[in-house]
């Protein structure tokens, strides 16, 4: 399979460790996209983490919405000034897009951000987006990027989403309960049932849990996009898959 374009979303908690941003995951992140861009694709990143970026300045209550937001205010400068040291080693530069799914809803903003978008990587810069969290509330307590993540894949015309998660890919039925349970190699429906299953989220900087992904994967297959659900944590599968076209772990979604 052939991939010109590529949005790869990062979760929380794979940014996340002992109340910061796990600058060893980070680098790991920027080296993998540095490799494809070398393959002539072009790469666009969500990234969340602003929070828990945040948190290492001022350490809020993060249950509280409102600190939420504020932390998330405090930490979008500091994520992306990150990011910009890590892809500066490479001669890179990336840029930062705030999006909320409701900028994406908008046929007049979506249509801005799409020329944005592609005037950036025509100049082979990579766009980070973020969610704009400090407004975005109903997306703070529910989507951890995930959703807008989707939304980005099918408007800016990529041909595969990436979710690089604490969740390594689609089991049969919950692994941390069930030992025999089986990882489903490639998807192409997902029924109702599991759509509807209640969110959970495994770290105090995420929102977002299998659900999200899930309606995530959803969406994308109601327009003909394929997605790829992959561990953050060691990212040996998702290089097999991207660089060498061998699928070793994770979950492939996609219309038959």
């Amino acid at each position: 399979m052939e991939f010109d374009r590529i949005v790869i979303k990062v979760g929380s908690h794979v940014l996340s460790e002992d109340g910061a941003v796990s600058k060893e995951r980070m680098l790991d992140l920027v080296e993998l996209i540095v490799s494809l861009m070398k393959r002539d694709k072009e790469v666009i990143l969500v990234s969340s983490g602003a929070v828990s970026a945040g948190y290492t300045v001022l350490p809020l209550d993060r249950y509280d919405i409102g600190n939420k937001q504020a932390l998330a205010a405090i930490g979008q400068p500091l994520l992306l000034k990150m990011y910009q040291e890590k892809f500066a080693y490479y001669n890179i530069v990336c840029s930062q897009v705030l999006l909320s799914s409701a900028d994406l809803d908008s046929k007049k903003r979506t249509e801005l951000a799409q020329v944005a978008i592609n005037r950036l990587l025509e100049h082979k810069i990579v766009p980070i987006i973020n969610e704009n969290d400090v407004i975005a509330t109903e997306e703070l307590v529910f989507g951890d990027n995930d959703q807008l993540s989707a939304y980005v894949t099918y408007n800016f015309n990529a041909d595969l989403l990436v979710i690089l998660s604490d969740i390594d890919a689609l089991y049969d039925k919950n692994p941390r309960e069930f030992s025999d349970a089986k990882v489903r190699k490639e998807v192409n429906y997902i029924s109702q049932e599991e759509l509807d299953a209640p969110t959970t989220a495994n770290n105090e900087f995420a929102t977002g849990g299998i659900v999200t992904k899930l309606k995530a994967a959803n969406f994308l297959l109601k327009h003909n996009k394929k997605m790829f659900l992959s561990t953050g944590f060691g990212l040996n599968d998702i290089k097999s898959f991207l660089l060498d076209g061998v699928q070793k772990g994770g979950t492939l979604f996609r219309k038959k």
